[in-house]
């Protein structure tokens, strides 16, 4: 028994290292792959991704996102408490629709280094890895992150992959329209298209140029889009 818990130990010693070598890792460096990208692979889904800095992603796409998933980005510490809060309380009333409450954060955070599911186990590990990030990561990098890993259409993963395959263009070409409609899809981007282009998409990316025009003006947002990583 107490061999077992020895090596117990050892191992939960050796997977704190390592998560925290990983988080140290991506820091710096692009991930090399994520769990989802390895299971769209698997499911049949494809894998197209292609990785670009942050400083050859389009201002335009970088605020498309920002107004689509997370207007607070620049000002929360990686949670939005009222977002998440309307969330569960919509859950509660319609048990047989789910509405998230993730930040930008909080995606790239199971994004990058957990897998898709709402147990609880992977939730409070998203808890964590956000506020990881948040304490180590700025703002640039979070934002480089999540518009490099997100999936934005079936198989398609990143800002690049998406601009060239529904546009022939590079990500740092895309006009205000192209982004809000890609923008537009990351709430369910295998069933909301972009090519063909779905009913959501081409009705929702018109909210999305509307609110990007919206927070265009606010200061902490431009400091976000302008600054290098």
């Amino acid at each position: 028994m107490k061999k077992f818990w020895k090596r117990l130990k050892r191992t939960v010693l050796v997977l704190v290292i390592a998560q925290f070598v990983y988080i140290l890792y991506i820091w710096v460096f692009p991930p090399p792959v994520t769990l989802t990208q390895i299971g769209s692979l698997l499911g049949g889904h494809g894998l197209s991704k292609d990785w670009v800095s942050y400083d050859a992603i389009s201002p335009n796409a970088k605020l498309a996102v920002m107004a689509a998933e997370d207007q607070l980005f620049p000002d929360h510490s990686g949670f939005d408490w009222k977002s998440i809060e309307k969330a569960l309380a919509y859950n509660k009333k319609k048990p047989g629709r789910i509405r998230g409450g993730s930040t930008i954060s909080q995606q790239v955070a199971k994004n990058v280094f957990l897998w898709q599911g709402r147990s609880w186990v992977r939730k409070g590990l998203e808890v964590y890895f956000t506020f990881m990030i948040e304490t180590l990561y700025s703002k640039q990098r979070i934002l480089e992150l999540y518009l490099n890993v997100a999936e934005m259409g079936e198989g398609v993963f990143g800002i690049e992959a998406a601009a060239q395959r529904y546009y022939g263009k590079p990500a740092s070409a895309l006009t205000r329209q192209q982004a809000a409609q890609i923008a537009a899809c990351l709430r369910n981007p295998k069933l909301y298209t972009v090519k063909p282009l779905s009913k959501f998409v081409s009705r929702h990316s018109g909210w999305v140029l509307r609110q990007m025009s919206n927070i265009d003006g606010d200061p902490d947002i431009q400091r976000v889009i302008a600054a290098s990583k």
